[in-house]
């Protein structure tokens, strides 16, 4: 049996000195404060921020009583020019802060995208590691900046449930594309498409804020969603917050009756040239398969009235409508504070209950906010009704008295033709049950799935 003793005693002394070096210099990188999590405005690699950026981060270290003493930021307008820090370095500064620490450098252009990296000194005065590369892209830092128009369908009625606008606009695209950014914001809610892909993975955008003193507009790295030749860019917009029921008392309206698109897409080629698309007078509209949509009430979806392809270049719009101008004063325009809400986990349906009321119930398991997803056939003209519930009354049966007006209510109509997969653009649920309505089929719990998704609501 050989041990360690004898091993070293085999080895030239040379040796050995050389594998005790190494020892103690992974000590001493042990040792050694690292930074991580590298974050601006206390967001990972944030795009569309409009005010000047702070900066922090976090210090790691295997040792106890290890502090920070001082730190330096560099950034810069490109990754290979960092080490240069061609837009601003802060230099050697005293401090133990690492949260905010405010950009110092020259003034920052709307739409631009930033690189940062930080290093600190410890309670030895040891410099660590550059940290891990972070970004940063500017929002639109003037109203100037903004050569998108508002848009608008125009319907002649005020009918809270009727349906949604749908708008489209196709452009060629012939040279290659170093980046694209979608700068967008709606007066209700949007969901929007670039070649038939659906932008970025944020839902109910563009938030509730308070209306009437600012409304949000989001940011979107778009550049693989272009391609070269034709590309069409789309829009869906819901009533929201902005038009639909709110509070307890059936107001509508309560900030505007019309819905409103605004949208900018930015395109930089690699010759070096831009291209700006922006929502005016040369866009189309019309309506699809989404009947009606509330924030509280729920949405009807009548899949015969889909236009299939209608976010596609290649669809014929040519029976569309042209937009109008909403020349009604603009709210503030702000950049995106808070965390968007997504899509977080999936739950299946845990089993379908039979109630004393003879109602088919659903129960997936807890209680959360989110929506259900269901995957059904039928024939054309065939409905499903989802009505979504917290608790069952003491007798077992679906009770809603406790949403007050809230209908909570969502309803799918098939076109038939093999196995189809709905789920509502613009409202949500908090429940825990559903009750299906008006499904002539059999219902198997495996095809409908709960999906939550957080609230970062703001105000």
């Amino acid at each position: 049996m050989i041990t360690i003793r004898s091993f070293l005693n085999s080895l030239p002394m040379k040796k050995i000195f050389h594998l005790l070096l190494l020892q103690c210099y992974a000590l001493l990188s042990l040792a050694q404060v690292t930074v991580k999590n590298p974050l601006t405005e206390n967001l990972v690699n944030p795009t569309g921020i409009d005010v000047q950026p702070r900066f922090s981060w976090q210090l790691f270290s295997d040792k106890r009583n290890v502090m920070q003493t001082a730190y330096e930021i560099r950034v810069s307008d490109s990754p290979s020019t960092l080490a240069k820090a061609s837009v601003w370095s802060s230099g050697k500064i005293t401090s133990d802060q690492s949260l905010f620490i405010s950009y110092g450098g020259p003034a920052l252009q709307s739409g631009k995208k930033y690189f940062w990296q930080v290093r600190v000194w410890d309670t030895s005065n040891k410099a660590s590691a550059w940290s891990e590369s972070a970004s940063f892209q500017m929002g639109m830092l003037k109203s100037s900046d903004w050569k998108a128009r508002w848009i608008t369908q125009g319907f002649a009625d005020d009918t809270v449930n009727r349906p949604s606008p749908y708008f489209r606009k196709t452009f060629s695209s012939n040279k290659k594309v170093a980046s694209a950014t979608a700068y967008i914001t709606a007066l209700g809610m949007y969901e929007a498409f670039v070649n038939g892909k659906r932008i970025g993975d944020a839902y109910l955008t563009p938030g509730w804020t308070s209306y009437n003193n600012r409304l949000q507009y989001q940011v979107y790295d778009v550049t693989n969603l272009i391609t070269t030749g034709n590309n069409a860019i789309g829009a869906v917009l819901g009533s929201g917050w902005y038009r639909g029921f709110i509070g307890f008392s059936g107001q509508k309206n309560f900030y505007g009756k019309e819905l409103a698109l605004l949208m900018q897409l930015e395109i930089s080629y690699s010759d070096g040239t831009k291209e700006t698309i922006i929502t005016d007078e040369s866009w189309k509209s019309s309506t699809g398969s989404i009947v009606s949509s509330e924030i509280y009430h729920g949405e009807t979806i009548d899949a015969r009235l889909e236009k299939t392809g209608w976010n596609t270049a290649s669809f014929n719009d040519s029976n569309w409508n042209t937009v109008k101008l909403y020349t009604a004063k603009s709210p503030n325009l702000i950049a995106t504070y808070n965390e968007p809400i997504r899509k977080r986990e999936t739950f299946k349906a845990s089993k379908l209950i039979i109630t004393p009321k003879g109602e088919r119930v659903l129960d997936f398991g807890q209680n959360l906010v989110g929506w259900v997803q269901v995957k059904i056939k039928g024939n054309a003209g065939d409905k499903i009704t989802l009505y979504h519930a917290e608790v069952l009354d003491k007798f077992g049966n679906f009770y809603t008295e406790n949403l007050r007006p809230a209908k909570q209510r969502n309803e799918y109509i098939l076109k038939g033709g093999g196995e189809e997969f709905f789920e509502p653009h613009f409202t949500f649920q908090g429940f825990r049950y559903i009750r299906i309505e008006d499904y002539p089929g059999e219902i198997n719990p495996e095809n409908y799935q709960l999906t939550s998704a957080d609230q970062s609501v703001t105000t």
